[in-house]
């Protein structure tokens, strides 16, 4: 059966003792060290949905097609927890980046009182930790290197995405002339695609020895649309969505941000329309941020935004039904995340 999140999350107390003997007794750093990577570990680690790590273990779960034994549901958890630790990573530096406010319903890391921009290398430690735990759990394991690697290769995709996306939309100069669906598909696939889809399934493949060449390319053929429609769906939301349920606060609109959204509305919108959006997009103000949104609604953007869900997830299933299985690959696996994602609301 499925993973649970409260499960999952029991790991997670071994990976803060871990880190605590690391810091405190193979280091010997103060105390005063350790309970400021601790209160950072816990805010920005903990309290999500956790959808990337749980994928793991679910996952590796579907390719064995039997219930993990303890030793097993406890490295393909270990390495969920290291997907999570990468994600805080850029989520901190991501808030920062876009000046967000609230992240999963409270403060940005950044905006807590008495840790501003010391909030920078805290993300740096949140990432090398999980190299930390890789050595401790995984030196010695027939995939410790590939794993390794892969994690450098996956970190090293959403920091170029995350640069690609603020050099396509700076706030101090707009230009709808980059906003173009190339563009903002390349930005998706390295900035969200990899490493929220393609990731947790590679490293359950790594983990259960099933990652032929074969198996790793048809994971990649099928996810990384599926991270596509993930990002299009975050794109939508940012603007569409709810802040109480979204645990957010839209800032796509007042950021310049390359949008799927703003891209649909600049093919839709006529001359009046677009000086409209000139005058209003990327401007931080909350009367310009509603006049964008108004004339989202005026294209009908909404309902071009469950035209293509409904495109692309039929697109995806086709995929899937296509996967070849010979080598040890689940259909099972690709089905149970898109089913986590479609339609979701936050």
């Amino acid at each position: 059966m499925a993973t649970t999140l409260p499960q999952f999350e029991s790991v997670f107390h071994q990976v803060i003792s871990d880190l605590r003997q690391q810091c405190q007794e193979n280091y010997k750093l103060p105390t005063q060290v350790w309970e400021w990577f601790e209160k950072s570990l816990l805010y920005n680690t903990v309290g999500g949905k956790c959808n990337r790590g749980l994928s793991v273990v679910d996952s590796a779960r579907l390719l064995l097609d039997r219930d993990l034994t303890p030793d097993e549901y406890f490295h393909a958890a270990l390495l969920g927890w290291m997907i999570e630790l990468l994600q805080a990573m850029m989520l901190v530096l991501d808030d920062i980046m876009d000046a967000s406010h609230t992240r999963r319903g409270k403060p940005c890391w950044y905006r807590v009182p008495k840790v501003g921009m010391t909030a920078v290398n805290d993300a740096a430690m949140l990432e090398s930790a999980i190299y930390v735990l890789l050595k401790k759990y995984f030196k010695g394991r027939p995939a410790y290197m590939e794993i390794t690697e892969l994690f450098h290769e996956v970190a090293l995709k959403i920091e170029l995405g995350q640069s690609y996306d603020m050099l396509i939309g700076p706030t101090d100069h707009i230009d709808f002339t980059n906003f173009t669906m190339e563009k903002y598909t390349e930005i998706a696939v390295y900035k969200t695609a990899y490493y929220s889809f393609y990731l947790p399934v590679a490293l359950a493949l790594l983990d259960t020895g099933k990652a032929t060449p074969w198996n790793l390319q048809q994971a990649e053929e099928i996810l990384i649309p599926m991270g596509e429609y993930f990002q299009v769906q975050d794109d939508f939301l940012d603007a569409f969505a709810d802040p109480k349920v979204l645990g957010k606060i839209g800032t796509d609109i007042r950021d310049n941000k390359c949008s799927w959204l703003v891209i649909q509305a600049l093919g839709r919108c006529d001359a009046g329309q677009r000086r409209v959006l000139e005058e209003n997009y990327g401007r931080g103000e909350d009367e310009c941020e509603r006049v964008v949104k108004g004339l989202y609604v005026e294209l009908g953007l909404e309902g071009v935004y469950r035209e293509f869900e409904e495109v692309r997830v039929a697109e995806l299933r086709g995929m899937i039904e296509r996967a070849d299985e010979s080598e040890g690959l689940k259909r099972s696996v690709f089905e149970e995340l898109l089913r986590k994602i479609h339609k979701r609301k936050k």
